[in-house]
């Protein structure tokens, strides 16, 4: 009965939280993914019916042996009977095994397919879905909604069909051995039913409440011990109040946690007496019958098993269509991801970048960045409304070619467009009007695979995953030779340093590469492009935060990646452009001039503002650079090969 009562307790906990309705539509789409699996899942609910007859059977053969051994039977028949349950129990254990398999084998092999699913959906979507939602948010829906929906497979489903099997033989036996004594026990339900579901919304709601403390503390823990967080509280922090804090919200998770252990032992000792009152009451009036020749002293033992057998299945089902709907739930939100449009497509006729040397050619760009709508859900950012802001132009016109062999430099004020327009040629986001074309195909009409093996691209941050300087390599080029990678290594500069570790190749890097300098993390992202091998570069900023020690090594190792490529340079500091075959001013989404250094600095624009107000401080007023010009020109430094490299008017 104890054991009844801890089922009944945690179906009604977990039947109470969520009541939204749930439409048919959803209903398909879950039924869609069951559909691979409907093998399976048909076994496991035929094995689910077996195991519950099995499971009435064996109180009717108890009471058979009562009344066996009452009225002086042949003890033949007791041991054959003992036997049986033997049997039966065996069957019964051994079926249990079997559906426990098929449970676990159907409800993994769901969880699989979600997650997949919601894996290779969230990789399609734009950068703009990763700038707004949090990760934590979506990492939630790959885990706990993925798993909570697996629960309508494997736990809910199979409970239903064999509560449902067992309630319906239960009853028709107990109605079949005395209609008396199962209206009694059919009477005393709602004290047992009652009490599960009163408890359960505040059991539910403790669990809830447990639940927002531990993601708070979890968020702080979060936050607080990533390398950039350690580092500002260290600067900035109280480390006496960060620790109260933190002290203070695992207190709340403490009296909840006992809070919620003693209901639940005051829920699991009520359900429990009222069931022994139950079996008394059956005890009682069973043996009152039975003295009286109205019935069987074996049907008494009988009807005393099933009743163990009637009040569980009852007060799962009465939860089930609430727990039914929170499993319902978990699927919605897994649909919502899966329901975002990815804004950057693959035709299926695309086809790939023309071999050879590729030019890049922007022709009439227009383009806003989408709006939150489009990208993204409020659950995700957790927020109430998402923000309606977005959807603006923000590049206007914008057109220039690059020839192959060449480079072009986009130089402007902070938030001109220049990081858009590099975006844009590696088709993270796709084109409002105009075209971006590579070898002359337009960007939407070739493979993404021949996108990534074409295009590549150096941003200012660097970024590393935590896991070898090997693994963050092969990344670029899976098989890549020792040689090949020892070789990247030698022309960004890092092989010396590299060969110094303990492990080589295989240190770990840290966290977004924090065990490395701010210029060995960049050198490292230039030698990955370089194993790549892509025959366009674009470089964004890729030495903006850096000193002039590392700016100078990364310099040289930017040297090695341009050499022969085609390539499009965001650079804040002018020197390091100064020697590009096109410099383009973009200011407020627009080409304002375009030129080389020289070219530009005598037409006395924006360029030359830009130029004298970087280099005031240094006198260099008359155009000469004052930090290191040490990138080289992609192709013939010749005033010739400049000229090549104009775009259009």
């Amino acid at each position: 009965m104890e054991v009844t009562a801890w089922n009944a307790m945690y179906g009604a906990m977990h039947a109470q939280q969520d009541r939204r309705p749930f439409s048919r539509a959803t209903l398909r789409r879950i039924a869609g993914f069951a559909r691979p699996h409907r093998r399976l899942l048909s076994w496991f609910l035929l094995l689910s019916v077996v195991t519950a007859v099995l499971t009435v059977a064996t109180p009717l053969l108890a009471g058979r042996v009562v009344d066996v051994i009452v009225s002086g039977g042949p003890a033949r028949l007791v041991l054959a009977l003992a036997a049986l349950i033997a049997l039966i129990a065996l069957a019964e254990a051994g079926l249990t095994l079997l559906t426990r398999r098929l449970s676990a084998g159907l409800g993994e092999g769901l969880i699989l397919d979600l997650r997949i699913a919601v894996f290779d959906h969230v990789q399609r979507m734009p950068v703009a879905f990763f700038t707004r939602t949090r990760t934590g948010a979506l990492v939630s829906r790959l885990n706990n909604d993925v798993i909570g929906a697996q629960r309508a497979f494997s736990d809910l489903l199979s409970g239903v069909v064999a509560n449902i099997v067992t309630l319906a033989l239960t009853l028709v036996v107990m109605l079949g051995l005395s209609w008396r004594i199962t209206l009694l026990a059919l009477l005393l339900l709602p004290l047992f039913v009652l009490p599960a579901r009163r408890m359960g919304r505040r059991l539910a709601a403790l669990e809830r409440e447990a639940a927002e403390h531990n993601a708070r503390m979890g968020t702080r823990m979060t936050e607080r011990f990533s390398a950039p967080g350690a580092t500002l509280v260290k600067l900035f922090g109280r480390p006496e109040e960060e620790s109260a804090a933190f002290a203070e919200r695992a207190r709340r998770v403490r009296d909840i946690g006992v809070r919620t252990a003693m209901a639940q032992t005051k829920f699991v000792t009520a359900l429990t007496l009222v069931s022994s009152l139950a079996l008394a009451c059956v005890y009682g009036l069973g043996g009152f019958y039975a003295l009286g020749g109205g019935l069987d002293a074996g049907a008494v033992v009988s009807l005393a098993l099933l009743l163990t057998r009637l009040y569980a299945p009852l007060t799962e089902l009465a939860g089930a269509r609430m727990e039914v709907m929170s499993a319902v739930v978990s699927f919605e939100r897994v649909f919502e991801v899966l329901d975002l449009e990815p804004l950057v497509r693959e035709r299926p006729d695309a086809r790939p970048v023309p071999d050879g040397a590729v030019s890049v050619e922007f022709d009439a760009v227009r383009f806003g960045y989408p709006s939150a709508d489009k990208v993204s859900l409020a659950s995700l950012e957790e927020v109430a409304t998402l923000d309606a802001r977005g959807g603006e132009e923000i590049l206007h016109d914008v057109s220039f070619r690059v020839e192959p062999g060449r480079m072009v430099a986009l130089v402007g004020s902070s938030g001109a467009g220049k990081s858009t327009i590099a975006q844009l040629l590696a088709r993270l986001y796709d084109v409002d009007a105009g075209a971006v074309r590579l070898g002359g195909v337009d960007v939407r009409d070739v493979t993404a695979e021949s996108m990534r093996a074409t295009v590549g691209m150096v941003t200012q941050d660097g970024h590393l995953f935590h896991d070898t300087i090997r693994e963050n390599l092969l990344l670029a080029r899976p098989g890549a030779r020792e040689e090949e990678v020892w070789e990247v290594l030698r022309r960004a500069r890092l092989d010396d340093l590299v060969a110094s570790l303990p492990d080589g190749l295989d240190t770990v890097v840290g966290e977004r590469g924090y065990r490395l300098s701010g210029g060995e993390r960049q050198r490292l992202t230039i030698a990955r492009l370089l194993l790549a091998r892509p025959r366009v570069v674009v470089l964004d900023e890729a030495t903006a935060h850096l000193d002039s020690t590392s700016e100078a090594a990364v310099q040289e190792a930017l040297g090695e990646a341009l050499a022969g490529r085609t390539a499009l340079v965001i650079a804040h500091r002018l020197s390091t452009v100064r020697s590009a075959d096109l410099i383009l001013v973009v200011e407020g989404g627009r080409i304002v001039e375009r030129g080389t250094h020289e070219t530009l600095l005598a037409a006395d624009g924006r360029y030359a503002q830009l130029h004298r107000t970087q280099f005031a401080q240094e006198g260099r007023a008359s155009g000469e650079a004052s930090g290191p010009a040490i990138l080289p020109t992609a192709g013939n430094p010749s005033a010739d090969g400049r000229a090549r490299a104009q775009s259009p008017a």
